[in-house]
């Protein structure tokens, strides 16, 4: 099999002229609910953290305004066979310190997000990858271990990072002071406050729409609101749906919003605690009246869903019915499994909707369960999710995106045995996604994911809740276009006064 894209989509795709715009605002401020859990692109993967690095690091290919793969760094590759893929890397980029990107560090970087020792949370994302290795000054082959046919949907967050420095400082000064190709370099972190990043002026992809860049930590919803209001803030993301509505009328601010790949879903502790007994797992979905959530607290910013996905992701299905809305159903059971007043621990953060978490409460108390929530930093919530499951709780609220679209990225790194986000095993749910990303046959893929959620259905590990919007709040003189993916690419933006 041969595949090959070239580089010449590349100036009709990610280098759109609005992007570099001329602007005469100097600094852009954007108010995210949470501080970047880190700065080093190979470890956590979560949306604010991304929103940060994602301007510091290029990556190896991106998605154009289409959803394609289009090249960034990569600037064309082609499959040489099923299990190996050898891509041509773009010359004349330099790293913020001056260093020139090479294909040692493209290499370097594939290896390094693969080493079991860095314990990435993003490993199961990459695990299928053997090994990456320069096969000249600007060449690099990667090989799979089978075929892998999200291969490239993966390698769209697959950051470049300098060999040399990382080697220097290691791992914990990447973190501390990270050094990328990107379109904005690294100039301070203040823990739980603020990011700042610079204008790369020697960017290979174009002139930076503003000199600075200020990601600024605001749990507090009310507080990002009036940030925008009073023009403290130019972004502001996570905006609630009600406030949403509301502030659409309002002069200077506009609304921003997209259907996303991102997926609302209740993770279920399948491992410990009261929600090890498989009842109490099928109660808590059929205590759940997803629809009820939608119409009272998205306001159209949202679209229930069966299963733990969304329809730009390939792999979706809608084959696979959930659980109706039955709480008597879900007091037998629970009187079945003699949980009646079980203590559940609902773990959350100020990234998550507390009206929504709040409403799922209510609904399992309504039920018999004891349900307690315990809020910390989106941090402390990510390390306890990812960590033993007797201290990750009952459940979780949470909203998953993979930006790969590909259910590989999706139920995969959530239930796949050994993951670190799986509280659940089940050998013929492991063998059925293994076969789903060792193919490249789709329609076989496609059955795979089929029998896959069937069987996530029956285990109840997690229930899918709604498809999620992106929602953003703006300045009327910001110009941008969200993606699917949400990537917050500060190049995409322009200011119109």
């Amino acid at each position: 099999m041969l595949r090959l894209l070239t580089a010449t989509a590349l100036a009709m795709g990610i280098l759109a002229a609005p992007a570099f715009a001329q602007t005469a605002k100097e600094t852009l401020t954007i108010d995210l609910p949470n501080d970047a859990a880190t700065l080093d692109p190979h470890l956590q993967w979560n949306t604010d953290s991304y929103s940060v690095y994602r301007n510091i690091f290029d990556n190896l290919v991106t998605r154009g305004s289409d959803g394609k793969v289009v090249p960034q760094i990569a600037t064309a590759w082609k499959y040489v066979d099923d299990k190996t893929i050898d891509f041509d890397i773009r010359e004349g980029v330099t790293f913020h310190d001056g260093s020139k990107l090479t294909a040692e560090d493209v290499a370097f970087s594939v290896n390094r997000i693969i080493d079991p020792e860095l314990k990435s949370p993003q490993f199961s994302q990459f695990s299928q990858i053997e090994k990456a290795q320069a096969t000249g000054p600007n060449t690099v082959r990667i090989t799979t271990k089978s075929p892998y046919p999200a291969l490239l949907a993966q390698l769209v967050k697959l950051s470049i990072v300098p060999k040399a420095y990382v080697e220097k400082v290691g791992d914990a000064g990447l973190n501390a002071e990270p050094i990328g190709s990107g379109p904005y370099a690294f100039v301070s972190h203040q823990d739980g406050v603020r990011t700042e990043l610079k204008a790369n002026e020697n960017y290979w992809g174009g002139k930076p729409p503003f000199q600075k860049v200020t990601f600024r930590a605001v749990p507090d919803v009310s507080t990002r609101i009036a940030d925008l209001r009073t023009g403290q803030a130019d972004l502001v993301r996570d905006v609630p749906p009600d406030q949403a509505v509301s502030l659409k009328n309002e002069t200077g601010i506009k609304i921003l919003s997209v259907p996303t790949e991102r997926v609302g879903y209740l993770y279920i502790n399948a491992e410990s605690g009261p929600t090890k007994d498989v009842r109490v797992r099928k109660a808590i979905a059929y205590a759940i009246d997803k629809q009820g959530l939608v119409e009272a607290l998205l306001e159209g910013y949202g679209k229930p869903v069966d299963v733990i996905g969304a329809p730009p992701v390939f792999g979706y299905t809608e084959d696979v019915k959930g659980y109706d809305y039955d709480p008597e159903k879900a007091k037998e059971l629970i009187k079945e499994a003699g949980a009646e007043g079980a203590k559940i621990e609902f773990l959350t953060s100020p990234s998550y909707s507390r009206a929504m978490v709040e409403a799922i409460q209510q609904m399992l108390n309504d039920v018999g369960l004891d349900t307690e929530i315990v809020s910390s930093d989106q941090a402390t919530f990510l390390r306890r999710r990812q960590g033993d499951p007797a201290n990750a709780g009952s459940i979780a609220f949470g909203r998953w995106s993979c930006a790969c679209q590909d259910a590989d990225g999706i139920i995969y790194p959530l239930f796949r045995t050994g993951s670190t986000w799986a509280k659940y095993s089940n050998p013929d749910f492991d063998k059925a996604v293994d076969a789903a990303r060792s193919t490249l046959d789709q329609d076989a893929r496609q059955k795979d994911y089929v029998t896959a959620y069937k069987i996530l259905r029956e285990d109840v590990p997690g229930l899918g809740l709604y498809q999620d919007y992106a929602v953003y709040g703006a300045s009327s003189h910001l110009e941008w276009q969200p993606t699917p993916n949400e990537s917050m690419f500060v190049m995409d933006m322009s200011w119109q006064q």
